[in-house]
Parts: C-alpha cells; sequence; structure tokens
C-alpha cells in the first residue's frame, strides 16, 4: 500500500547551508497493518508523512500510496488517505454532523451514500450524541472524534494518525487506540507516528525509529529485540539514539 524509497527532504538555511529533515528514508507499509513511526520531536516524523500526504514535495526519493505516486499523481494519493494530526482544529459555527458532511461532500460522495456512510461511521464511533453539537462547545476529545470521522467518511484504504493521541487524556488516547486497532482489522493500511513507547508496543505492527532524519531500525519488534539483544524498546530507543549522536560527533 506504501512504498517509500530514499525519501530525502531537505531545507535552505541561510546560516548551515542546508537542514536535511528526512535523510534517505525507506519503508513499507501494508494492507491490515499498524505501521509506527518512533521518533522524539524532530526526528522527521511529520515531515515524512506530510510528503506521503502531498502537502510537501520530496527533495529526492519516490514514495507512493496505494499505487500512486505522492509527486505526480497528488490528487489521486489524496483520494487514498484520511489525515488525523495532533491539530484537532474544527469549524466552531458548524455541527458534528455538519463538518464530517461537509468533507464527503468535498470528496464528491453522493448525497444519499454519504448520509448512510455518516450513519454507520457515528454509531460506530459512538458520536450520535454530539452530532449536533457546535465546534466551540466541544471538548478535545470529541473534536478528535469529528477529526477521524472526517478522515474516514470517504473509507480511504491508508490511514495516517500523526501524533494523534498528543495532548489527550488517557480515557480519551485509550478510546482512540481502540479506533485504530478496529480500522487496521478492517483492512486498512496505518502509519501512526508518536514518540510514546506504549503506544508503539500496544498498537503497532511493525515500527521504524526515526532520529535526525534516519531510520536507526526497522521491523517487528521481535525482530527489532533479536536484533539488537535488547528486549526493552524504551532501552533500545535511547541506546539506538545516544549511538547516532555519538557517531556524528566523532564524524564532524
Amino acid at each position: 500500500m506504501i512504498h517509500v524509497r530514499e525519501l530525502t527532504k531537505s531545507y535552505a538555511d541561510l546560516r548551515q547551508g542546508s537542514f536535511v529533515a528526512v535523510d534517505s528514508i525507506s519503508f513499507d507499509a501494508v494492507r491490515g497493518q499498524i505501521y509506527g513511526l518512533l521518533g522524539p520531536n524532530g526526528a522527521g516524523k511529520t515531515t515524512a508523512l506530510r510528503i506521503l500526504s502531498t502537502m510537501l514535495q520530496p527533495t529526492s526519493g519516490q514514495a507512493t500510496v496505494n499505487g500512486y505516486d505522492v509527486l505526480t499523481q497528488p490528487a489521486l494519493v489524496r483520494r487514498q488517505i484520511g489525515y488525523v494530526s495532533m491539530n484537532t482544529a474544527v469549524y466552531d459555527r458548524m455541527t458534528a454532523w455538519e463538518m464530517v458532511e461537509y468533507f464527503g461532500r468535498l470528496y464528491g460522495i453522493e448525497p444519499d451514500r454519504l448520509r448512510d456512510r455518516m450513519e454507520a461511521i457515528f454509531e460506530r464511533l459512538q458520536m450520535n450524541e454530539i452530532r449536533d453539537l457546535l465546534g466551540a462547545k466541544m471538548s478535545t476529545g470529541m473534536k478528535q472524534k469529528v477529526s477521524i470521522a472526517r478522515a474516514i467518511v470517504h473509507d480511504p484504504p491508508v490511514l495516517i494518525f500523526d501524533e494523534a493521541t498528543s495532548g489527550l487524556d488517557v480515557l480519551v488516547a485509550r478510546a482512540l487506540h481502540k479506533t485504530v486497532a478496529e480500522l487496521r482489522d478492517q483492512g486498512k493500511c496505518i502509519v501512526f507516528s508518536t514518540h510514546i513507547m506504549r503506544e508503539v508496543e500496544r498498537l503497532c505492527d511493525r515500527i521504524a525509529i526515526l532520529h535526525r532524519g534516519h531510520v536507526l531500525a526497522e521491523g517487528t519488534l521481535v525482530d527489532l529485540a533479536d536484533q539488537h539483544s535488547e528486549p526493552d524498546l524504551e532501552e533500545l530507543f535511547f541506546r539506538l539514539i545516544s549511538e547516532h549522536d555519538n557517531n556524528v560527533v566523532l564524524t564532524n
């Protein structure tokens, strides 16, 4: 579903000459899988996901989503994905139903089919109690539900969650985890970025550890534990980051 090869994104920097946000990363994510991007703030997770979502153009490399190229076929790529981020911004003067309907209409869904689709989504996400609630009166958790609903209203095969639990309380985050797992079980290809170890251990079928734009390790949790002789993900995470930073210092 998602194929990334040697993907790079760099920016001009007046002081350094160039800043590389993503440096030749490669990975594959498939249907019915949650692929985790684990890394600290500034690791390049959001940059990579914005490239996959066609919000940014890569400097070099290639990425395809369900067979469509992010650089040459952006309109087709956007129809394949739903995007949920930490930014739960909703329109204050629209109800939950109106917001999800608005996005469904943007995707050109026929009215009768859209209504049936929304009824099913509001039931699944337990949103019927807020369907007529204005965005201005919603809690953060309610807003996140609306974000998920509008991301899946066109039934995309690929879903991207970019630090989607950031700022959520424990109960709301747990509910989001359940929703993500259910979407995976429905056959969706899901990319889930986070800096929270527990989320990766609970949700992800396969992960890539990112730091300073580089993939430091990639595989299932079992694979990574075997490859690095370290069963504790947190210890492995900090060890890989420390080794990478030490190597950078030695080569500079």
